[in-house]
């Protein structure tokens, strides 16, 4: 995979049925998270299940999808209402790693 580090990426927030091909997902690209397949933007797909990933994308001269399927665990991920959220970089990096920030505590500092 070669990305570009401020690549949009976009999560399908709803579980996807892994059998779903090249043809399957740019129908759901295109119909439920309204975008365009051939922009160049990541879009990622996790199952019910949560244990299988796929990442499609655009390089420029065709389409490509990346697949990973956990052997145990799975990816931490709760679906919502939104059918799509973006993503950085980090996040799906955090994601693949099975790692999951629930929260993140902010210290004031003191500045002299």
């Amino acid at each position: 995979m070669l990305f570009e580090p401020r690549q949009p990426i976009w999560l399908c927030t709803q579980p996807v049925d892994m059998r779903k091909s090249f043809d399957g997902l740019m129908g759901l690209i295109t119909s439920q998270l309204q975008a365009d397949p051939s922009s160049g933007q990541l879009f990622v797909f996790i199952n019910r299940r949560k244990t299988h990933i796929k990442i499609f994308y655009f390089d420029g001269s065709g389409y490509c999808i990346w697949c990973k399927r956990l052997e145990q665990g799975q990816f931490n991920r709760a679906a919502t209402n939104n059918p799509k959220e973006e993503i950085d970089w980090l996040a799906l990096r955090l994601l693949l790693d099975g790692i999951e920030i629930k929260k993140i505590k902010h210290y004031k500092r003191v500045w002299r």
